[in-house]
């Protein structure tokens, strides 16, 4: 029973950690992609 929790916890926790790598280069693309336009207004 433990071996199972911590299994889980462990999956979980991973899980959680590539999804915020995602999140975080996803507002990166989104950054750069918006100082191009401020660049093309200018």
């Amino acid at each position: 029973m433990v071996r199972k929790i911590v299994a889980i916890a462990l999956v979980t926790g991973g899980l959680m950690v590539s999804a915020c790598n995602t999140v975080e280069g996803a507002g990166k693309d989104v950054k750069s992609a918006g100082q191009a336009i401020e660049k093309t207004a200018n």
